[in-house]
């Protein structure tokens, strides 16, 4: 996917996803004759770690939550315009073509049990900052229709990665785990759901005994061993047997519910606590994808989950039949896809295209998404 074309709109996409590792964005062009889609650049912003801090005490309930939330969205709101501006001039991108800027927001709740979901992030300080048309709030027009709200990268996935030839898996892990499935069959319908948790446990557990950020290549997890009790324990969650539609968030995987099951494990060594939540991660995926009795399927891994080789070769073993590798295999590389996604769903809105796949997120219908902020 490169840049053929000097003339088409270009669409950017700002995404800060649920691991809070940083701010994402990438410009892409979408042909509206083919609706094939060219990549033009992208580029990673750091988090502030004040504002990370804020905004992980507001993923869980606590005091003064409305007076924080208001002051985090503003404060997110500049953090993106000024992280696309730069983003512009880092690349030397023609104002005069970009169309539209798509930002994700930051999810603080997702609800779905209780039917809402909260992205943060004031879109109007985005559109007034940068002079470009913003869409956001992506989510929660599909769960007014009986959705979910999630995953909405499914869609974007199959515009770009599906091959007529094999059946293909994308396995996106962020702090949260998901999945699509790209059946070869054409009539087979597109499918998407959350695995559970992918890299957020063991960010959470290498930052309290180390106070490292993420557990680097996975090095950590493979000096451990996974405790076989511990992780059943871990897997008895409903969740991990619901079919789909299904997504997850914070509420559900946290640091706070780790701790819960630990006291029945007191000799075991951090390090084997960080094995086992590497295992969890891995079999909650690869389970998922078994149950889709899929022909040896050709997996790619996007996300950070990518970078941990100990994670991605524990997906290979598990998966031994199938092509294990990231998505810079098919031309994006692992750490701009959901960011190019948001682009690209701006694109479908400014277009009055539907956004979200019904038989992914459990909606009523297609619909459009998104709220549009004028510049």
């Amino acid at each position: 996917m490169q840049q053929t074309d000097t003339t088409q709109p270009i669409y950017i996409g700002v995404m800060s996803g649920t691991s809070l590792d940083g701010i994402d964005i990438a410009a892409i062009t979408v042909d509206e004759s083919t609706q094939s889609i060219d990549f033009i650049a992208a580029q990673g912003f750091a988090l502030p770690e004040l504002l990370r801090s804020n905004i992980l005490s507001l993923t869980q309930a606590g005091n003064n939550e409305i007076e924080k939330l208001g002051r985090v969205d503003i404060a997110l709101g500049h953090l993106f315009a000024d992280s696309v501006n730069h983003f512009i001039d880092d690349h030397n991108l023609q104002r005069s073509r970009i169309k539209a800027i798509g930002s994700h927001g930051q999810t603080i709740r997702h609800r779905p049990e209780a039917g809402f979901t909260l992205q943060i992030g004031d879109a109007n300080i985005i559109a007034e900052k940068s002079g470009i048309t913003t869409v956001a709030d992506f989510r929660r027009r599909d769960m007014a229709c009986g959705g979910q709200g999630a995953p909405l990268v499914p869609a974007f996935h199959d515009g770009i990665f599906r091959s007529d030839a094999k059946d293909r898996v994308i396995v996106n892990i962020g702090g949260m785990a998901n999945i699509t499935i790209l059946a070869s069959a054409t009539q087979t319908p597109l499918l998407g759901f959350d695995t559970g948790p992918g890299n957020i446990l063991l960010d959470a557990w290498i930052n309290k005994i180390k106070g490292h950020s993420y557990d680097k290549d996975g090095a950590w997890a493979a000096s451990g061993l996974c405790d076989q009790q511990l992780l059943h324990s871990l897997m008895d969650v409903d969740f991990f047997e619901l079919p789909p539609p299904k997504s997850t968030g914070r509420e559900d995987f946290n640091a706070e519910w780790l701790e819960q099951h630990l006291p029945a494990y007191p000799s075991l060594c951090d390090e084997d606590i960080q094995a086992t939540l590497l295992e969890l991660t891995a079999l909650t995926i690869t389970n998922d994808i078994k149950r889709m009795s899929l022909s040896q399927p050709e997996v790619y891994v996007c996300g950070g989950g990518a970078r941990n080789q100990t994670l991605m070769q524990r997906l290979q073993t598990l998966l031994p039949n199938s092509v294990l590798a990231t998505t810079h295999s098919l031309g994006l590389h692992p750490d701009w896809v959901e960011a190019s996604a948001f682009a690209w769903l701006a694109y479908r809105t400014l277009t009055n295209q539907s956004g979200n796949t019904p038989a992914v997120t459990g909606a009523t219908k297609h619909t459009v998404l998104g709220a549009i902020y004028p510049a």
